[in-house]
């Protein structure tokens, strides 16, 4: 960019100012941690005579999430089906998008035993059920809504985007930070040379301590082989918008990391296989399952509690005795690093440090970025931009739902993307996605190998 370009015609050009934006939430809907989502900012709303149809695979908190824009925004969304094994789930979900019982099944190889009756599939099924059903609704003429990671395998993600090109569908991938108004803003400001030339970022994600228990140390996602590692699970969200800030090509990557603290070797003295077996340390211990579950009532997203309040108790109680999520966390069966940090070299010699830490008490992305004219430090909330030129700053703030606001922003251009059928509309397509994956196999091909792996997209 020109020396001269007046700063404040970026800041007008960009539609950047001091106050920031203050985006509504929804007065209902929440995310898995209980937090109101952002209702969406509706920048691209196709003329639609009805609204999309769709039938969700999978009615965990992210089929929720998706669906709920359903409910939110009913002209622009409709679920008419839903296939869940899991019976209380799938009837709330039947019960909240007055799903006739004909259009819900146990498993999603029932729903394609139906002729096609609906115009897309939304698949939140878990990690590894991603590969099967998405090939087989692309097969059957149906658009996709696909939550990351697209597979854990790299084979099945490259079959996965031949099949869409093939079939001509639109599949958008669940990037949701793509569609976060935080990250958009910091895209914008990159990418019209405000910085001069980027030289480097440092990106850092935070997990939180009692997150990481939950989900990868006795959750869903505890054990790689039968989910996926890390680096997809919780972290191609942060490879993607990594990339999709720089808009430019990842050459190598090299990876270090382990599981360092939630093993055997660590398990206190006195300990028992679950919280609930007299376990002497319980009471000072900070991922103690009593405490975090059965006292303080956290985490409880993936427990299928009744409608009574008053039963919770004995269900979490009932939970921590039978699950996994009552078992000590020193006495799992996970192999998840608790600890992983990756350099990485992309084109025009520009280095990108990203980290992701379980050991922290705050959730909440941090990124800085580095550029000749000018830096960036934020956090999903707020940023502060200087300019070494004038030495100003400007300051950025937004409201946070955990995914900065992107769930249903995504899930509107998803549909307009599926309504105009043009792909254009949507940020995050499956060709666009499958690049960050690919970085995070090569990422975890470097950690297990202490290797520098080169990046072939």
């Amino acid at each position: 960019m020109h020396p001269d370009i007046s700063r404040r015609l970026i800041l007008k050009a960009l539609g950047i100012g001091t106050l920031g934006t203050a985006l509504p939430k929804s007065a209902w809907a929440t995310n898995e941690l209980g937090t109101p989502l952002m209702l969406a900012d509706h920048k691209t709303i196709p003329n639609q005579d009805r609204p999309l149809t769709a039938i969700t695979l999978g009615a965990g908190n992210r089929g929720n999430v998706y669906g709920n824009y359903g409910i939110e925004y009913p002209e622009r969304l409709n679920i008419v089906g839903v296939a869940e094994p899991i019976e209380i789930r799938k009837e709330r979900y039947m019960a909240k998008h007055e799903i006739p019982s004909k259009n819900a099944f146990v498993t999603w190889e029932h729903v394609f035993e139906r002729e096609k009756f609906a115009d897309a599939i939304i698949i939140t099924t878990p990690d590894d059920l991603h590969y099967g059903p998405c090939m087989k609704a692309l097969e059957l003429g149906y658009h996709v809504l696909l939550e990351k990671p697209i597979s854990p395998s790299e084979k099945e993600c490259r079959d996965i985007l031949a099949m869409a090109q093939q079939q001509k569908k639109i599949v958008a991938v669940c990037h949701v930070l793509r569609y976060a108004p935080y990250f958009q803003k910091l895209q914008d400001i990159i990418q019209s040379g405000a910085l001069g030339k980027v030289v480097s970022m440092q990106h850092f994600e935070p997990i939180q301590h009692i997150h990481m228990s939950h989900s990868f140390v006795r959750g869903n996602w505890h054990n790689s082989k039968a989910t996926a590692p890390i680096i997809l699970a919780k972290s191609c969200h942060d490879l993607d918008i990594i990339k999709w800030m720089l808009n430019k090509t990842c050459k190598q990557i090299h990876a270090f990391g382990n599981l360092s603290w939630f093993n055997g070797t660590n398990k206190p003295e006195g300990s028992t296989a679950r919280c609930t077996d007299g376990c002497k340390v319980e009471a000072t211990c900070p991922y103690s399952a009593l405490k975090i579950y059965y006292r303080n009532r956290n985490w409880l997203h993936h427990f299928d509690l009744p409608e009574d309040p008053e039963k919770h108790g004995d269900t979490i109680m009932e939970y921590l005795k039978t699950s996994n999520y009552g078992r000590c966390v020193y006495d799992m069966d996970n192999d998840q690093p608790d600890h992983y940090t990756t350099n990485i070299l992309f084109e025009d010699d520009v280095t990108v440090s990203f980290s992701m830490e379980a050991f922290t008490s705050y959730h909440g992305r941090r990124t800085r970025i580095m550029g000749s004219m000018g830096d960036i430090v934020g956090d999903m909330s707020n940023y502060i931009w200087t300019d070494f030129r004038t030495g100003e700053k400007e300051h950025f703030t937004h409201q946070s739902d955990g995914h900065g606001g992107g769930d249903w922003n995504l899930v509107s251009d998803w549909i307009a993307a599926v309504v105009n059928e043009d792909e254009s509309l949507l940020t995050s397509t499956i060709a666009d996605s499958i690049e960050s994956h690919i970085m995070g196999f090569a990422a975890e091909k470097s950690r297990l190998n202490n290797t520098v792996e080169s990046v072939n997209l």
